[in-house]
């Protein structure tokens, strides 16, 4: 069953511009992972629709072919390799994991 990814980055400020680099830097590595059919990190917008904006947070949207993809995606040397470069620009970080219904 394919399987969306948000995962939410809440960053210390000033943090912002060398969290999207590092992630940028990382992009050709995680959609080359067999089963990544689609990984981008987004920034909040209210898109003219008063939807909350902090400016100090980052939101990957991913699409996995399904949930064991996305397993082996969080155990690859370059996922464990940015973790590390990024969790002091960190201020907490959510997971959020669904499915079509």
């Amino acid at each position: 069953i394919m399987i969306f990814v948000i995962a939410t980055s809440k960053l210390k400020p000033g943090c912002k511009a060398d969290f999207i680099a590092a992630a940028k830097a990382n992009y050709e590595n995680v959609r080359a992972e067999d089963g990544c059919i689609f990984y981008h990190l987004n920034e909040p917008t209210d898109a003219g629709v008063g939807a909350p904006v902090d400016p100090d947070e980052c939101v990957y949207v991913e699409c996995w072919e399904s949930a064991e993809h996305l397993q082996k995606h969080l155990q690859q040397p370059h996922m464990k390799a940015f973790i590390e470069k990024v969790k002091d620009m960190r201020v907490s970080s959510s997971l959020k994991v669904v499915k079509p219904a």
